[in-house]
Protein backbone atom coordinates (compact mmCIF):
# COMPACT_ATOMS: atom_id res chain seq x y z
CA UNK A 1 0.00 0.00 0.00
CA UNK A 2 1.36 3.84 -1.00
CA UNK A 3 2.63 5.82 1.83
CA UNK A 4 -0.37 8.18 2.61
CA UNK A 5 -0.04 11.83 2.86
CA UNK A 6 -1.33 14.22 5.12
CA UNK A 7 -4.00 16.86 4.66
CA UNK A 8 -2.58 20.20 3.64
CA UNK A 9 -6.28 21.43 4.19
CA UNK A 10 -7.13 20.27 8.13
CA UNK A 11 -6.91 23.55 9.96
CA UNK A 12 -6.33 21.15 12.91
CA UNK A 13 -3.98 18.67 11.71
CA UNK A 14 -3.91 16.48 15.27
CA UNK A 15 -7.24 17.05 16.38
CA UNK A 16 -6.19 15.76 20.04
CA UNK A 17 -4.13 19.29 20.18
CA UNK A 18 -6.59 21.74 19.12
CA UNK A 19 -3.40 24.38 20.15
CA UNK A 20 -2.20 23.53 16.79
CA UNK A 21 -3.37 24.68 13.50
CA UNK A 22 -2.64 24.94 9.82
CA UNK A 23 -2.17 28.68 9.03
CA UNK A 24 -2.80 28.21 5.00
CA UNK A 25 -6.49 26.78 5.90
CA UNK A 26 -6.72 29.17 8.50
CA UNK A 27 -5.79 32.68 6.95
CA UNK A 28 -7.95 35.24 5.37
CA UNK A 29 -6.24 38.46 4.52
CA UNK A 30 -5.04 38.88 0.84
CA UNK A 31 -2.00 40.72 2.40
CA UNK A 32 -0.69 37.29 4.10
CA UNK A 33 0.50 34.79 2.22
CA UNK A 34 0.95 30.69 3.65
CA UNK A 35 2.11 27.80 1.84
CA UNK A 36 1.35 23.53 2.97
CA UNK A 37 1.76 22.59 6.06
CA UNK A 38 3.29 25.92 7.92
CA UNK A 39 1.42 25.33 11.01
CA UNK A 40 0.96 27.88 14.91
CA UNK A 41 0.89 26.74 18.02
CA UNK A 42 -0.87 28.32 20.58
CA UNK A 43 -2.85 26.86 23.63
CA UNK A 44 -4.99 30.19 23.99
CA UNK A 45 -6.31 31.13 21.00
CA UNK A 46 -4.41 29.57 17.96
CA UNK A 47 -7.40 30.46 15.16
CA UNK A 48 -6.50 34.49 16.19
CA UNK A 49 -3.46 34.55 14.44
CA UNK A 50 -4.31 37.07 11.41
CA UNK A 51 -5.48 39.22 14.75
CA UNK A 52 -3.21 38.50 17.58
CA UNK A 53 0.17 37.43 15.63
CA UNK A 54 0.43 39.63 12.71
CA UNK A 55 -0.05 43.27 14.02
CA UNK A 56 -0.74 46.99 12.56
CA UNK A 57 -0.91 44.92 9.23
CA UNK A 58 -2.78 47.61 7.23
CA UNK A 59 -1.19 46.93 3.77
CA UNK A 60 0.12 47.45 1.41
CA UNK A 61 2.67 45.10 2.30
CA UNK A 62 2.49 41.40 2.63
CA UNK A 63 3.69 38.99 4.39
CA UNK A 64 4.73 35.66 3.37
CA UNK A 65 5.51 32.87 4.84
CA UNK A 66 6.80 29.08 3.44
CA UNK A 67 5.81 26.04 3.09
CA UNK A 68 6.96 23.66 6.23
CA UNK A 69 7.33 26.11 8.58
CA UNK A 70 7.09 26.00 12.38
CA UNK A 71 6.16 28.75 14.78
CA UNK A 72 6.18 28.83 18.47
CA UNK A 73 3.61 30.38 21.03
CA UNK A 74 3.77 33.88 20.86
CA UNK A 75 5.49 34.37 17.54
CA UNK A 76 4.66 37.92 15.95
CA UNK A 77 5.14 39.70 12.87
CA UNK A 78 5.43 43.11 13.27
CA UNK A 79 3.94 45.09 9.84
CA UNK A 80 5.10 48.59 8.43
CA UNK A 81 1.81 50.06 9.70
CA UNK A 82 3.51 50.33 13.34
CA UNK A 83 6.07 53.04 12.14
CA UNK A 84 5.76 56.50 13.45
CA UNK A 85 7.39 59.46 12.45
CA UNK A 86 10.20 60.73 13.97
CA UNK A 87 11.60 63.57 12.20
CA UNK A 88 10.37 66.16 14.64
CA UNK A 89 10.11 66.53 17.86
CA UNK A 90 6.94 64.31 18.73
CA UNK A 91 5.95 60.52 17.37
CA UNK A 92 2.42 60.57 18.66
CA UNK A 93 0.32 59.88 15.46
CA UNK A 94 -1.92 62.84 16.68
CA UNK A 95 -4.26 62.61 13.26
CA UNK A 96 -5.11 59.16 14.03
CA UNK A 97 -7.27 60.61 16.97
CA UNK A 98 -9.62 62.36 15.40
CA UNK A 99 -11.61 65.62 15.62
CA UNK A 100 -9.71 68.47 13.65
CA UNK A 101 -6.39 67.01 14.07
CA UNK A 102 -7.31 64.36 11.49
CA UNK A 103 -6.59 66.91 9.37
CA UNK A 104 -3.10 66.32 9.52
CA UNK A 105 -3.62 62.99 7.96
CA UNK A 106 -0.82 63.65 5.77
CA UNK A 107 1.77 64.16 8.50
CA UNK A 108 1.46 60.04 8.69
CA UNK A 109 1.11 58.98 5.26
CA UNK A 110 3.44 57.93 3.12
CA UNK A 111 5.78 57.27 6.04
CA UNK A 112 8.95 54.65 4.78
CA UNK A 113 8.73 50.82 4.44
CA UNK A 114 10.83 47.88 4.26
CA UNK A 115 8.87 46.17 2.02
CA UNK A 116 7.09 42.94 2.55
CA UNK A 117 8.42 40.29 5.49
CA UNK A 118 8.77 37.25 3.49
CA UNK A 119 10.11 34.16 5.55
CA UNK A 120 11.49 30.91 3.35
CA UNK A 121 10.77 27.66 3.59
CA UNK A 122 11.32 25.03 6.65
CA UNK A 123 12.16 27.74 8.90
CA UNK A 124 11.58 27.26 13.04
CA UNK A 125 10.44 29.99 15.09
CA UNK A 126 10.72 29.68 18.72
CA UNK A 127 8.04 31.05 21.55
CA UNK A 128 8.01 34.32 21.44
CA UNK A 129 10.45 35.13 18.56
CA UNK A 130 9.47 38.27 17.04
CA UNK A 131 9.83 39.53 13.95
CA UNK A 132 10.19 43.25 12.27
CA UNK A 133 8.78 44.72 9.14
CA UNK A 134 10.85 43.95 6.01
CA UNK A 135 12.54 41.67 7.40
CA UNK A 136 13.49 38.33 4.71
CA UNK A 137 14.15 35.31 6.36
CA UNK A 138 16.08 32.61 4.54
CA UNK A 139 15.04 29.08 4.13
CA UNK A 140 16.06 26.45 6.84
CA UNK A 141 16.49 28.90 9.69
CA UNK A 142 15.95 28.87 13.24
CA UNK A 143 14.87 32.14 15.24
CA UNK A 144 15.72 31.03 18.77
CA UNK A 145 13.17 32.12 21.81
CA UNK A 146 12.84 35.59 22.51
CA UNK A 147 14.57 36.63 19.82
CA UNK A 148 13.95 40.20 18.07
CA UNK A 149 14.76 39.81 14.58
CA UNK A 150 15.34 43.29 12.79
CA UNK A 151 17.76 42.21 9.88
CA UNK A 152 17.54 39.41 7.50
CA UNK A 153 18.46 35.98 8.17
CA UNK A 154 20.66 33.58 5.81
CA UNK A 155 19.43 30.13 4.73
CA UNK A 156 20.47 27.78 7.81
CA UNK A 157 20.86 30.46 9.83
CA UNK A 158 20.52 30.46 13.18
CA UNK A 159 19.90 33.80 15.23
CA UNK A 160 19.35 34.66 18.72
CA UNK A 161 19.17 37.54 20.79
CA UNK A 162 17.53 41.09 21.16
CA UNK A 163 18.36 42.50 18.19
CA UNK A 164 18.88 38.95 16.75
CA UNK A 165 22.38 37.88 15.66
CA UNK A 166 24.12 35.24 13.79
CA UNK A 167 25.00 32.35 15.82
CA UNK A 168 26.07 29.94 13.60
CA UNK A 169 24.60 28.47 10.34
CA UNK A 170 23.05 25.03 10.43
CA UNK A 171 26.00 23.70 7.47
CA UNK A 172 28.63 25.08 5.86
CA UNK A 173 28.36 27.05 2.72
CA UNK A 174 28.64 24.47 0.07
CA UNK A 175 26.50 21.62 1.64
CA UNK A 176 24.10 25.05 1.79
CA UNK A 177 24.34 25.12 -1.82
CA UNK A 178 23.57 21.47 -2.43
CA UNK A 179 20.21 21.63 0.33
CA UNK A 180 18.91 25.05 -1.82
CA UNK A 181 19.51 23.16 -5.20
CA UNK A 182 17.72 19.79 -3.76
CA UNK A 183 14.67 22.54 -2.54
CA UNK A 184 13.08 19.50 -0.36
CA UNK A 185 9.73 21.42 0.23
CA UNK A 186 9.09 21.47 -4.19
CA UNK A 187 9.15 18.13 -3.96
CA UNK A 188 5.50 16.34 -5.03
CA UNK A 189 3.95 15.32 -1.36
CA UNK A 190 3.85 11.91 -2.31
CA UNK A 191 7.67 12.12 -2.90
CA UNK A 192 8.18 13.67 0.46
CA UNK A 193 6.09 10.83 1.96
CA UNK A 194 8.09 8.35 1.12
CA UNK A 195 11.04 9.93 1.85
CA UNK A 196 10.00 11.68 6.08
CA UNK A 197 12.94 9.96 7.50
CA UNK A 198 15.77 10.62 5.02
CA UNK A 199 14.21 14.53 5.27
CA UNK A 200 14.49 14.63 9.18
CA UNK A 201 17.47 12.86 10.00
CA UNK A 202 19.82 11.80 6.65
CA UNK A 203 22.48 13.64 5.25
CA UNK A 204 23.27 15.84 2.12
CA UNK A 205 23.71 13.12 0.06
CA UNK A 206 20.90 11.33 1.36
CA UNK A 207 18.12 14.18 0.46
CA UNK A 208 20.34 14.27 -3.07
CA UNK A 209 20.00 10.44 -4.00
CA UNK A 210 16.24 10.87 -3.05
CA UNK A 211 16.08 14.09 -5.39
CA UNK A 212 16.75 11.57 -7.92
CA UNK A 213 13.93 8.87 -7.81
CA UNK A 214 10.89 11.84 -7.71
CA UNK A 215 9.94 10.74 -11.12
CA UNK A 216 10.65 6.77 -9.98
CA UNK A 217 6.96 5.24 -9.10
Amino acid sequence: MPPVPADPTALHPMPEHPRVVLLKPLVKSPLIEVGDFSYYDDPDDPTAFETRNVLYHYGPERLVIGKYCALGTGTRFIMNGANHRMDGPSTFPFPTMGGSWAEHFDLITGLPGRGDTVVGNDVWFGHGATVMPGVRIGHGAIIAAGAVVTGDVPDYGIVGGNPARLIRTRYDAADIARLLAVAWWDWPVRHITRHVRTIMSGTVADLEEAATQIDQP
